[in-house]
């Protein structure tokens, strides 16, 4: 068990370390999912030595059961559903009505943190993606789908902890996978610490403000090189962890 966050995302810095000299990666971008994963991101960055910024991803919730995922959306407008999404009643209708509202709220968070910092340059870098952990996957998974649109050096995925059916559904999209623990049962993200205290906007929005004085200004970045994209479908298709 972590003591907080912070503590989860040290634990990462540590790991990262020698993966990321062994892929001889100068400057990684350190991208977190908000908003428990921006604090994580920005201590993660520090350690490493890299710069930071968020992906933006948003849970699509159930019908009758707002805390479970049935799958998640990125701000290009690409979704992917989880395979038990019907069984949990959402149909069609409702992943286009889930998905036009989660598109409303990234639209404003993209908004707020652009007019506070401008994102680095993402092209041709190792990238690491960081989340507080995985219950479904379904957020990271969207996230990762989404940067292998990008011409990216490595594309690397470092959780805390994922239930080990989050991490056969994750591993294989990133180029490397880290992840601490696969307790089994998993149960929620945050019985796995002992401090699991919700981020706040006001939080998300100081840290960037804190970066953007930190660093410069290095050019066209994930939002500038995103359109908005058809409504693709990505499905977990039950790939096991090599």
């Amino acid at each position: 068990m972590f003591r907080d966050r912070l503590d989860a995302a040290a634990q990462l810095a540590e790991r990262l370390v020698p993966v990321l000299a062994s892929l001889q990666c100068t400057r990684p971008l350190v991208l977190g999912i908000p908003r428990g994963a921006v604090p994580m991101a920005r201590l993660v960055a520090q350690r490493l030595d890299a710069d930071w910024d968020v992906v933006l991803v948003r849970k699509l919730r159930a019908p009758f059961s707002p805390e479970t995922a049935i799958g998640a959306v990125s701000e290009d407008g690409r979704l992917h559903i989880a395979p038990w999404a019907a069984s949990a009643g959402a149909d069609a209708q409702w992943i286009e009505r889930e998905r036009a509202e989660q598109m409303q709220t990234l639209a404003r968070r993209r908004a707020q943190y652009d007019a506070v910092r401008s994102r680095p340059l993402l092209a041709h870098r190792c990238v690491v993606v960081v989340d507080d952990g995985l219950a479904t996957g379904a957020t990271m998974q969207a996230a990762l789908h989404m940067l292998r649109n990008q011409p990216l050096k490595r594309l690397i995925c470092a959780v805390p902890v994922a239930s080990a059916e989050a991490a056969a559904q994750v591993a294989p999209l990133a180029d490397d996978w880290i992840c601490l623990h696969t307790p089994d049962p998993f149960g929620a993200v945050g019985s796995h610490y002992q401090q699991f205290d919700q981020v706040s906007d006001e939080e998300v929005l100081a840290l960037l403000r804190e970066a953007a004085a930190q660093m410069p200004t290095l050019g066209p970045a994930l939002g500038a090189a995103l359109s908005p994209a058809p409504a693709r479908h990505h499905s977990d298709r039950g790939t096991r962890c090599p």
